[in-house]
């Protein structure tokens, strides 16, 4: 796999990694200017010459990784036997101008329950660079035509239909952020209890009336869950306060909270 079917699977996947190019030459160096590799926090592909240049690159991209960085950086090496080096020196005599960029991951959305409320938020939300996970136990709701509007948008959309909703809660990457609105009530209590399960996603909602919630906290209690990890939940979703329970207003509601999520995301993992 070369360094850009890995920047795509890597988007895919939600994962970040750092892309870095070299930017200019001078003189001799290992590798010319526009050659590119990709850097994650455990792999790379791709090769801008390999000694000191090329893992001292690689240390620093790892830096921002960690730090949750998205700036890019500049750096430029001396390849030279008297330039400072941490991993061996390179005598090729010229100078290379190495240019890094961050490239975050996406957040991951899972709507669980297209309905009507489900394929608004997910209209709204596919203008958004996110993984869209659209879940539903009927096909129906995931038909082509349907969802035409949502995967014309920015979003990298991936209609799931599934039986067994719940049995997706397991498969999401850490940091997801579910949204719970099926069509049964059933259905929702056994998202809410794969969900709760997880203690690693972003964030976790569920559709619904202080009425329901308040049956659904007791159920949850029963099954062995401590009101610790049912406060996981926000129900109802959105932001409070906002009147009105059309499927557009809900859906607005519950995106700006997200919104709202993402950032506190961010800034926890700078």
């Amino acid at each position: 796999m070369d360094w850009l079917q890995a920047l795509a699977k890597l988007r895919s996947e939600g994962i970040a990694s750092v892309l870095a190019t070299v930017m200019d030459v001078k003189g001799h160096a290992p590798r010319e200017a526009g050659a590119k590799m990709v850097v994650t926090a455990y792999e790379t592909w791709g090769t801008i010459g390999g000694g000191n240049l090329e893992a001292s690159v690689i240390d620093r991209a790892r830096e921002l990784l960690s730090n949750g960085a998205d700036s890019p950086e500049n750096l430029t090496f001396r390849l030279n036997e008297h330039a400072p080096n941490e991993h061996g020196s390179q005598c090729c005599g010229g100078t290379a101008s190495v240019f890094i960029e961050p490239m975050r991951s996406r957040a991951t959305v899972a709507i669980f329950g297209i309905g009507h409320v489900g394929l608004e938020l997910a209209r709204i939300l596919s203008r958004l660079p996110v993984h869209l996970l659209l879940v539903d136990s009927r096909q129906s709701q995931l038909s082509p035509e349907r969802l035409d509007a949502v995967t014309r948008g920015t979003a990298d959309v991936h209609p799931e239909h599934s039986a067994v909703p719940d049995s997706l809660i397991a498969k999401l990457p850490p940091g997801a952020h579910v949204l719970i609105m099926t069509h049964d009530h059933a259905e929702d209590f056994l998202l809410c209890d794969a969900a709760i399960r997880r203690e690693d996603l972003g964030s976790l909602g569920l559709i619904g009336s202080s009425a329901k919630w308040s049956r659904f906290q007791q159920k949850l209690r029963a099954e062995g869950h401590l009101d610790t990890a049912i406060a996981q939940i926000q129900c109802p979703i959105g932001i409070p306060g906002i009147p009105g329970k059309s499927p557009a207003v809900i859906a607005i509601s519950a995106a700006a909270a997200l919104l709202r999520a993402f950032s506190n995301a961010q800034s926890h993992a700078g």
